[in-house]
């Protein structure tokens, strides 16, 4: 394997490079939220490139990629567990907490630390800077010496396996 991978000829991060701010921008104003724009926007291009083959060259591509964002804001809106329901419950948590409420939330925290431990190494490492380490996604991409976009990917498959992980109880 060549050390001179050149992130640009791939298919996905040449889809990224070109679109990532216009769909973020778009987002963002839906969202006023710098996170749920982040995640929506991931989300939106891993569906794009897992749809690529469903695109029509009669439309823009912007055009195209701006329907799936939209879609996927609205799903997002739609279900009951979100990721702006979730944000939101961090924000407003409640620090005046019964030891029992302690003691729950450090259980939860221990099995999530659990599951997360039982995942492949690179996508342990991604979660834990971004999410124990509180670390951006520049800071990330600087400490692991790979690019923005690999690492944006990479906290994307990781927490997708994470939540299929809690589902089926592994």
């Amino acid at each position: 394997m060549s050390s001179n991978f050149d992130e640009k000829k791939t298919p996905f991060n040449k889809l990224l490079n070109e679109n990532w701010d216009y769909v973020y921008n778009y987002i963002l104003k839906k969202t006023s939220n710098e996170y749920i724009s982040e995640e929506i926007t991931i989300q939106t291009f891993s569906k794009a490139f897992q749809k690529i083959k469903l695109y029509d060259k009669k439309f823009l591509f912007k055009t195209w990629l701006i329907s799936i964002a939209k879609n996927t804001y609205s799903d997002q809106l739609r279900k009951k567990k979100t990721i702006i329901d979730d944000y939101e419950n961090i924000e407003k948590h409640n620090l005046s907490r019964s030891p029992e409420e302690d003691f729950i939330e450090k259980e939860s925290f221990d099995e999530l630390k659990e599951k997360i431990n039982q995942l492949k190494p690179n996508y342990k490492e991604v979660l834990k800077y971004r999410y124990f380490d509180d670390l951006s996604i520049k800071e990330i991409s600087n400490k692991l010496n790979q690019p923005i976009n690999t690492i944006k990917i990479k906290i994307f498959r990781a927490k997708k396996l994470l939540i299929e992980k809690i589902k089926n109880n592994d």
